[in-house]
């Protein structure tokens, strides 16, 4: 993403102040964007992306968690339990 983010400012030609002083964050964080480390926050992201008018994007990142979910149920496999003996009841 953060490769996308750097060839989006580019093709607009925005420098990196602009988009910093727009999305209200530091240039080392927005260096930190473009270099995908991992201690940067969604809301920077967040931030970055609607400066770059990109944040209709932030949709689709979660878009085909039911596709996903289903999948993973379907993998599940049923644990199989022995029937429980009552009290009283002979083995």
């Amino acid at each position: 993403m953060g490769a996308r983010i750097k060839r989006a400012r580019l093709r607009r030609n925005i420098s990196v102040e602009v988009i910093t002083d727009r999305a209200g964050i530091s240039e080392t964080t927005f260096y930190a964007i473009e270099k995908r480390a991992p201690t940067v926050s969604i809301g920077a992201y967040a931030a970055v992306l609607t400066v770059l008018e990109l944040d209709n994007d932030l949709e689709l990142i979660a878009l085909d968690e039911e596709g996903k979910k289903q999948f993973r149920e379907q993998n599940l496999q049923r644990r199989e339990r022995a029937t429980r003996k009552k009290e009283g009841e002979k083995q």
